[in-house]
């Protein structure tokens, strides 16, 4: 089973010092509209998002069917096929995928430490 591309989604109080303070670190612009509450910011292979108002902690996020410069693969493993996987070896989904549909989608849960997880489908 294939995750797709991993990146941090970290809620931020302030996206304008945020994304200066990661520039520092050689992060730089990748996606997203400041203006909107959202960037993500790069570093090598290191992805990270800046989120502002949108999510109560940080993520830890998957992409499936992108790889980590966010090109499409041929080939991936669609988010409903993951959720049959989790819950086949027990795990509770907070937010399942609506199993009739096709194309983007997503599904959450949480680690035993409570840390959210989205696996966000985007094709």
């Amino acid at each position: 089973m294939e995750l797709g591309a991993f990146s941090v989604s970290l809620t931020v109080k302030d996206i304008a010092a945020s994304k200066a303070f990661y520039e520092k670190l050689g992060f730089t612009y990748k996606a997203g509209d400041q203006s909107q509450g959202w960037l993500v910011l790069k570093n090598g292979t290191t992805v990270i998002g800046l989120f502002q108002g949108m999510f109560d902690k940080n993520i830890l996020t998957f992409n499936p069917g992108w790889d980590s410069n966010t090109k499409e693969l041929a080939t991936f493993t669609d988010v409903r096929d993951i959720e049959k996987h989790l819950l086949a070896q027990g795990l509770t989904l907070i937010k399942t995928a609506d199993q009739s549909s096709s194309g983007p989608e997503h599904i959450t849960l949480e680690d035993p430490d409570g840390n959210p997880i989205l696996i966000d489908q985007h094709r």
